[in-house]
């Protein structure tokens, strides 16, 4: 769209290879992939008694998917030290983590953060002696909530043991 001959809008793409994974308000790791992150919400049908064009939707309780993030194997142990805590008898750590997308001018398009993550799931690589492929490692997250904004990042912290209110780990 032009006016008087100028383009009134710049081009804004996003492509998806252009993203990071914030904890605890820092950027914690570059990661070759972040797939799962969804939310699907349960439904039930009903159909009404000489009502034959309509049917009724009543909405349920929302579904959120698990998050996997790959990334090469590195010497912070930042992940495993999550999990093994998880894993241990100790307080069980939650966070909120932020997978934050860029456009190509590197501008934060969206900020997704799972709300209350907790690992569930650690992958060690696939190790061959006749490989000579990056050695990754992936970390399975399931979360209890999901916000999404045009955001700068900064948001996720470390969560204290409690609930807020509305149902969030504190």
């Amino acid at each position: 769209m032009s006016k008087n001959g100028e383009d009134t809008h710049a081009l804004n793409y996003v492509t998806a290879n252009r993203f990071y994974v914030e904890m605890e308000s820092s950027i914690t790791a570059s990661f070759s992939e972040c797939s799962g992150l969804g939310v699907k919400i349960k439904k039930e049908t009903y159909f009404e008694g000489g009502v034959n064009d309509h049917q009724r939707i009543v909405l349920g309780q929302a579904e959120f998917s698990d998050v996997t993030l790959k990334r090469g194997i590195t010497d912070d142990f930042v992940f495993w030290d999550w999990v093994s805590n998880t894993l241990s008898n100790g307080k069980k750590e939650r966070r909120n983590v932020n997978i934050l997308l860029f456009n190509q001018a590197g501008v934060t398009m969206q900020c997704w953060t799972l709300v209350a993550a907790i690992p569930i799931g650690w992958k060690a690589p696939a190790l061959q002696g006749n490989s000579n492929t990056v050695a990754i490692e992936e970390l399975t997250l399931a979360y209890e909530g999901l916000k999404i904004a045009k955001s700068e990042g900064g948001g996720a912290i470390k969560l204290q043991p409690g609930r807020h209110a509305s149902g969030y780990f504190l």
